[in-house]
């Protein structure tokens, strides 16, 4: 499993981290990403990059809120195992236990467990579903209890496979009341939210903070522009799809969940959340704990959560290995939050790959993007090395070509294009800042603020 980079090699990823992230947010036609990482127990990078609101040119801001959806199903099972350590709940209790409304139904069996691990074969949405495109409202707990009392919600057996519901969520949502004594939004705002001092969370919809949530967009697959999404109420629902967050308080959230901090839920609690149950898909990863997803990227397991509302993509990664949790959120329906996310860890191996280097000055000189007719390239510090990257791929760390100085030149070292032994070609200013290069392939480029089209390019 890979460790955590030392502190010079976790800046060179964060400085490289952003410049990619600006370059994605633009090339991706996406109006906004937010992007906070927590390393060593506190903020290691926050930033905002395009806009909070398309039609009044609003920037988005590091405090911009965004609808984080279905995260909130890790703070519906964080408080589930706080319940439990209390002594109020136990996982293999049925639901009907706590939910009196439906005794002698086929779901009021469910235990527990079960519905945290979606396990319980239950209806992902029920048969009418259209709130996701807010033809209707989301269910209130009466429409919510009458989803629950229908035959026809159990679509499987329990513990047969899994089988993602919103619904069985909803049904947690309604089991933590009765085990608290209080609404579900009111239990975890102030045992988990107001606990960790965060105040940029929430689980639902607060009117009263209207003009900081950034608007949400539709996508670009069926129109020729984005359109704004409202915001609405997700009622019921709000234990599996309501929460609102920042990038910041989110990633500081989820580094709640390492290991040896107890100011949410012991380590065996955090473990048994954490535990990689049943995979998702026909593939062994990723998999689904309790209330968490866990992944791999490279060799990193992972666990976190995504989230869709209609109008925001969001997702967050945490390595406990290395102490390291990463929020991404995106306010577009096709927002690629996952891979924006997945990034950071890719480029974090990348740079842990080899043995940093004794002497790694003068390196930072060839550093930059660089464009020509073809596109556009990276030449990055990584871990006290050079590499050529490609920003415009979902991977950034995909086929890196290993760069070693040679004077005013850069020799490839590592390739996968065949410019093995060749070089980079450099010409500098007085200020010793980089005119042009002339990739291994021949091809001058130029920095990407200083590029324009050949002339003989005709622009129509």
């Amino acid at each position: 499993m890979p460790e955590a980079l030392d502190s010079d090699g976790l800046r060179e990823v964060l400085t490289y981290y952003d410049s990619w992230l600006a370059f994605n947010q633009h090339y991706l036609r996406i109006p906004g990403v937010q992007v906070a990482v927590v390393a060593a127990g506190s903020v290691a990078f926050s930033a905002a990059y395009g806009v909070a609101d398309a039609e009044n040119d609003v920037p988005l801001t590091e405090q911009h809120l965004f609808r984080i959806a279905s995260h909130s199903k890790t703070f519906t099972a964080t408080a589930v195992l706080q319940l439990v350590e209390q002594g109020k709940l136990r996982l293999d209790d049925q639901a009907s236990q706590h939910v009196t409304e439906i005794v002698g139904t086929t779901l009021g069996d469910r235990t527990v467990r079960e519905l945290l691990a979606h396990a319980g074969g239950i209806t992902r949405d029920s048969v009418a579903a259209d709130w996701w495109q807010l033809d209707t409202s989301f269910p209130d707990r009466d429409q919510l209890l009458a989803v629950l009392r229908e035959e026809s919600s159990a679509v499987l057996p329990e513990n047969e496979r899994f089988k993602y519901s919103n619904i069985g969520y909803g049904l947690l949502g309604l089991i933590i009341e009765a085990a608290a004594g209080t609404s579900y939004n009111s239990y975890v705002q102030q045992a988990i939210v107001d606990k960790l001092g965060l105040t940029e969370l929430g689980p639902e919809l607060d009117p009263a903070r209207s003009s900081e949530y950034a608007a949400g967009y539709s996508a670009l697959a069926y129109a020729d522009r984005r359109v704004p999404i409202e915001h609405v109420d997700t009622r019921a629902l709000a234990a599996a799809t309501g929460f609102f967050g920042n990038a910041r308080d989110l990633a500081t959230y989820f580094s709640a969940h390492l290991p040896g901090d107890d100011r949410l839920l012991t380590d065996k609690s955090k473990r048994e959340m954490q535990h990689p149950l049943w995979q998702t898909t026909d593939k062994d990863w990723p998999r689904y704990g309790l209330g968490l997803q866990i992944a791999k990227v490279g060799e990193r397991r992972l666990f976190g959560h995504g989230g869709g509302y209609p109008g925001h993509i969001t997702r967050s990664l945490v390595d406990g290995s290395a102490g390291i949790a990463v929020s991404v959120l995106t306010n577009a329906i096709d927002g690629p939050a996952q891979q924006l996310a997945e990034g950071f860890f890719k480029l974090l191996d990348l740079a842990g790959s080899k043995d940093r280097p004794a002497d790694v000055a003068g390196l930072s000189r060839f550093t930059g993007r660089y464009a020509n007719l073809w596109g556009v390239s990276d030449i990055v510090q990584l871990g006290g090395r050079l590499y050529g990257l490609d920003p415009t791929g979902g991977d950034p760390a995909d086929q890196p070509t290993g760069l070693e100085v040679d004077g005013d030149s850069l020799l490839v070292t590592e390739d996968y294009s065949g410019a093995y032994g060749q070089r980079y070609q450099f010409t500098f200013d007085a200020e010793g800042r980089p005119e042009t290069v002339r990739h291994a392939m021949g091809l001058s480029a130029y920095p990407l603020d200083r590029f324009t089209l050949p002339d003989r390019v005709t622009v129509r």
